[in-house]
C-alpha cells in the first residue's frame, strides 16, 4: 500500500497535491517531471499544447463549442495527462538507454493525452448534434483527427502517422491489433497512454458517483446503455445497474487490458513513490466501497457531489433532460439517479 491514502479533495489527484481541474497546476507538474526527466529539451511545444487544449474545452478555440461532456470532461483529461506524465517519467529513470522514449516521444505522447478527448466536442458546423456524448462510439477517430489538423500548427508535422494511431490506445474503435507502429518505443508510449486513461479516471476520488450520475448519463446519449434500437435489451438500465457491473469490468476487462495488452505499465509510476503505486491503490478502494455498497444494497452511502468542469454553468440540466428524453423514447423509466 502507498501507507494511509490522503483525505483528498475532489478535484485532485492521487496524492492531493495537484488541482486536476486547473490546466495551470497540471502543466506546471508536467513541466517539472519533463525537465527533470529531459533537462535539455525544450517545453515550448508542450506549453502551446496545454493553452490550446484551455481554450477548446472552454469554448475558445475556433471553430468548436468547447466540452459539454459531464463525464469525460476538462478534469478527466487533465488528471490523465497527469497520469500519462508521471508514467513517461517513471519509465526513464528505469528503462535501459536503448530503450528510453526520449522528450520527441514523450512530447507527442503528452500532446496526445491532452488531446485524447477532443473527439468529443462539437465543432461549430455540426448544428445536428446536441451533446458530445452523441460521439461517444467514434470519439477517438475524431481525436485523430483533431491531432491530424492540429499537429503540424506546432510545426510537428512528422509526430502525425504516430499520434494518429497511437491515441487508438484509449479507446476501443479499433482493435489493438491493428494498430501499426514501425518502432517498439511508440507502441510502449501508445501502452502508456492506455493506461494513463483507466487509472486516472478508475482513481478519481468521486469515480464512483461519477459513474453512476454522468458516465450512465454519455452511454445512454451516446446509445451504448439502451442498444441499436428501441426494441433493444438495454446494456445498463440505470446508473446503479452500470456500477453493479463495474467489478466485472474491472476484471474481466480494464485489468486484463492493463495487465496483458498494455505489459504492465501501471508500475512505471511505482518508482516516483518508492515502489507503491497511488492510482492502483485508490482504484482497490474505490472498488473495495463499491462491492460494500453493492453487498449491503446501500446507495444512499454514494453521496459525494462532485464539481463538473465544463464549458455550460447549465450543462448538468442539459443532459438530465436529454436522458430522461432517451429513455422515454425506449419506454424505460427515469433512471432512479439524479445527475448531480
Amino acid at each position: 500500500m502507498y501507507g494511509p491514502l490522503p483525505d483528498r479533495r475532489n478535484d485532485y489527484d492521487v496524492t492531493n497535491t495537484v488541482r486536476v481541474s486547473s490546466a495551470t497546476a497540471v502543466r506546471d507538474e508536467v513541466s517539472r517531471l519533463f525537465r527533470q526527466s529531459f533537462p535539455k529539451a525544450a517545453f515550448d511545444s508542450l506549453w502551446i499544447a496545454f493553452h490550446d487544449f484551455d481554450r477548446l474545452f472552454e469554448g475558445r478555440y475556433p471553430g468548436y463549442l468547447g466540452c459539454d461532456t459531464v463525464y469525460h470532461d476538462i478534469q478527466h483529461t487533465l488528471d490523465m495527462t497527469l497520469a500519462m506524465g508521471r508514467l513517461l517519467a517513471g519509465y526513464e529513470q528505469i528503462a535501459e538507454p536503448e530503450d528510453r522514449l526520449g522528450d520527441e516521444r514523450a512530447t507527442l505522447g503528452l500532446i496526445t493525452a491532452l488531446f485524447h478527448d477532443a473527439g468529443y466536442i462539437r465543432r461549430t458546423d455540426e448544428p445536428r448534434w446536441a451533446n458530445g456524448a452523441e460521439f461517444t462510439n467514434w470519439h477517438v477517430s475524431r481525436s485523430a483527427d483533431f491531432l491530424r489538423d492540429y499537429l503540424p500548427q506546432l510545426g510537428l508535422d512528422s509526430m502525425v502517422n504516430v499520434a494518429t494511431q497511437v491515441v487508438h490506445f484509449t479507446g476501443y474503435e479499433m482493435s489493438l491489433n491493428d494498430i501499426e507502429l514501425d518502432d517498439p518505443r511508440d507502441t510502449i508510449v501508445g501502452h502508456l497512454l492506455g493506461t494513463a486513461d483507466l487509472l486516472a479516471q478508475m482513481a478519481d476520488r468521486c469515480y464512483l458517483e461519477k459513474c453512476r450520475d454522468r458516465l450512465y448519463a454519455e452511454f445512454v446519449i451516446g446509445g451504448v446503455a439502451l442498444g441499436a434500437t428501441a426494441k433493444s435489451v438495454p446494456l445498463y438500465d440505470s446508473g446503479r445497474d452500470l456500477l453493479r457491473k463495474t467489478p466485472g469490468f474491472w476484471q474481466e476487462a480494464a485489468l486484463k487490458r492493463m495487465s496483458r495488452q498494455f505489459n504492465r505499465a501501471y508500475r512505471y509510476v511505482e518508482p516516483l513513490y518508492g515502489g507503491h503505486n497511488p492510482y492502483m491503490d485508490f482504484i482497490n478502494a474505490n472498488l473495495g466501497y463499491l462491492n460494500e455498497v453493492i453487498q449491503a444494497d446501500d446507495w444512499q452511502r454514494l453521496r459525494r457531489q462532485p464539481p463538473c468542469f465544463t464549458v455550460g454553468t447549465d450543462t448538468l440540466d442539459e443532459v438530465s433532460a436529454m436522458v430522461s428524453h432517451k429513455l422515454a423514447e425506449h419506454d424505460l423509466p427515469a433512471s432512479q439517479e439524479r445527475l448531480q
